[in-house]
């Protein structure tokens, strides 16, 4: 079997079999660490989650990310039982339970909470919500900037949002699970996905960007997960006379690009090598410039 690697790449961490997570106000090591097999979030994925960066002891965007995540707890109207700062305060208990600083990766998860009885309706979530709170030592792996990600269109397409909405960020995931496994049967890292009128869109589980003749292009966010780092690019190229366009384009396009990249929390930005097996080579001078840029940016954030 082909091994395959993905944008969330990262060397291993000893320090990660030892780690503490955060449940429901508890702080416990990892093994013992349980929700119930009641829990909304396991028998139906009804929870929303959010994943951030620690640097140098700042949440790299902590603001823009909590935006989205109460945000789509409301969309969803389940109560998150606290506010950001209580969220933040959560987040630094797990942190120094850790003895956590930079080069963190944090998986922040909450679900509508233990169920009654084993069925969908919301209501059956008496006993109010589910909190958990994962931080792992995660540097993502320095060989994807040289060998970069292969990528394959499939077949799994991003849905309209009178279905179910990618802008939520739900613990509803199996639409991008089909992708990455049609993807990987293609002998790709990830799956390229289309939007229901055949445009290029994102991949499985990163926001995606082109470069032709100068040009950052990118899709126009209706179908895809409004990310983070996808719009602190688009305001890089602004504010650094990159031309960038939120728009729609083909495969036709994304084959013929001069650059192309993905960008995430984890990875950043992190370079396309293959799109279907047509090869995107060169010395990516856009990427790096935006990579730079970013870099800058998230110094400058968390200074």
């Amino acid at each position: 079997m082909t091994e395959h690697t993905t944008t969330h790449a990262a060397d291993e961490d000893f320090r990660n079999r030892d780690i503490k997570i955060y449940v429901n106000g508890d702080i416990v090591h990892r093994d013992e660490a349980k929700v119930s097999v009641y829990d909304s979030g396991f028998m139906l994925g009804d929870g929303i989650w959010e994943g951030m960066r620690l640097y140098k002891g700042t949440w790299a965007f902590f603001d823009e990310h909590m935006d989205r995540f109460f945000n789509s707890c409301k969309a969803v109207s389940m109560d998150v039982g606290m506010d950001k700062a209580g969220i933040a305060e959560a987040l630094r208990r797990t942190a120094e339970a850790n003895d956590m600083h930079n080069d963190v990766h944090c998986r922040l998860m909450l679900t509508r909470g233990i169920k009654d009885k084993p069925f969908q309706h919301p209501s059956l979530s008496t006993s109010g919500p589910t909190l958990v709170i994962i931080m792992e030592h995660s540097k993502p792996v320095d060989r994807l900037q040289s060998t970069g990600i292969q990528l394959a269109s499939v077949p799994q397409v991003r849905g309209l949002p009178h279905s179910q909405d990618p802008k939520l960020n739900s613990h509803s995931k199996l639409n991008c699970i089909i992708a990455c496994l049609q993807a990987e049967a293609a002998g790709a890292d990830e799956a390229l996905m289309l939007d229901p009128h055949g445009f290029v869109n994102t991949t499985n589980a990163c926001n995606f960007f082109i470069v032709r003749r100068g040009e950052v292009w990118t899709s126009t966010g209706d179908y895809c997960m409004n990310g983070v780092t996808r719009q602190k690019v688009i305001d890089l190229c602004r504010e650094n006379g990159i031309p960038v366009f939120e728009k729609n384009f083909s495969l036709y396009e994304a084959y013929g690009a001069d650059e192309a990249f993905l960008t995430g929390t984890f990875g950043a930005q992190t370079p396309v090598a293959e799109i279907d097996g047509r090869a995107i080579d060169g010395e990516r001078p856009v990427t790096k410039r935006i990579q730079a840029l970013y870099k800058e940016l998230v110094q400058r954030h968390c200074a």
